[in-house]
């Protein structure tokens, strides 16, 4: 080969092989995207995110390695919910894993995407799934069933004001569980002839005036209902309950944790890491309506005993030994 050839043949042969690792790396699929959308802020509820992460390890994917996760957080604003659906809808993430308040504009921007919910009423009632069992659609998840909690936690919250005979209830009537809470307690309530007095909440605003009213009605307790909007203002009930001097029943650890009195509940976290598990399996090709819906196994009484001696209670030891959590 003559010489000018044979340099043209090496310099081709040299670019040709520059060329190919770019023409490799170019016809490798992309990652998945999973959707991860709360109507809350994030800050308040930053351990969900590890969870959720860990489920998906758990399943052989890992962040930033072989499958990306978009957050979209509302800040409670309610009215940013279908856009923000929307938006990951236009993002096409492959499944979107969200909280009771934002699996509703999921649903709306989306019958294909599937949808891992993680909510704390009933999924058939408020007609996301046909079954718990068989949900069909696209729609599957973990379900709390808060409401089934509530006459527990009434139970425990009068192991600790046994005299009380009014217990106010607050709720987020914007909130889809609130109702059947509410009427769980008022059920309860009647069977053990205790007066139930409920109050109603929508935004920081009325924080002050409902607890006014708590005061003003004679309760000798209260039971917070669960809701994503209460939980992301958690210091700012416990303060109010502290000001007020009202033993307080809620319905995640994190309210004990930051001063709260007592509160029982299915583990949050621990649904977190399960819908991170469901969204890995879709990943993989399983389909959410062959998925059921999930029930909670795991439950965590947690108990402060600093708030308890501060609002002058005695905790029963009985009630102690059955906490998995004492913080003193």
């Amino acid at each position: 080969m003559p010489a000018l050839r044979r340099r043209e043949f090496i310099t081709l042969l040299g670019g040709a092989a520059a060329t190919w690792p770019l023409s490799a790396q170019a016809q490798q699929p992309a990652m998945p995207v999973i959707g991860f959308f709360r109507s809350t802020p994030a800050e308040p509820f930053a351990s969900l995110v590890p969870a959720f992460r860990q489920g998906l390890n758990e399943t052989g994917f890992v962040e930033g390695q072989n499958v990306v996760v978009e957050q979209r957080w509302a800040d409670n604003q309610l009215n940013r919910l279908p856009a923000l659906a929307a938006d990951l809808v236009r993002r096409q993430v492959a499944v979107i894993v969200s909280n009771g308040p934002a699996v509703e504009a999921a649903r709306s921007a989306t019958t294909t995407s599937p949808i891992v919910f993680v909510i704390g009423d009933d999924p058939v009632r408020r007609g996301l799934v046909t079954s718990l069992n068989r949900p069909g659609g696209n729609l599957t998840g973990v379900t709390f069933f808060a409401n089934r909690l509530s006459a527990k936690r009434l139970e425990m919250l009068l192991e600790l004001v046994p005299r009380a005979r009014v217990v106010a209830v607050l709720i987020d009537p914007n909130f889809s569980s609130s109702a059947d809470e509410l009427r769980e307690l008022e059920e309860a309530g009647r069977t053990i002839e205790r007066k139930i007095v409920a109050v109603k909440a929508t935004n920081e605003r009325e924080f002050d005036r409902a607890f006014t009213r708590i005061i003003e009605a004679g309760a000798g307790g209260l039971v917070l209902c669960g809701s994503p909007f209460f939980s992301s203002e958690s210091r700012t009930l416990i303060a109010l309950a502290a000001r007020h001097a009202i033993p307080t029943i809620y319905d995640i650890r994190d309210y004990p944790a930051a001063g709260g009195l007592i509160s029982y509940s299915a583990s949050f976290t621990d649904a977190y890491r399960q819908a991170g598990v469901y969204a890995g399996r879709i990943l993989k090709g399983a389909k959410p309506s062959e998925l059921p819906v999930l029930q909670p196994t795991t439950f965590e009484l947690v108990i402060n005993l600093k708030t308890a001696k501060v609002l002058g209670l005695t905790v029963p030891l009985t009630l102690q030994a059955a906490a998995d959590e004492v913080i003193e």
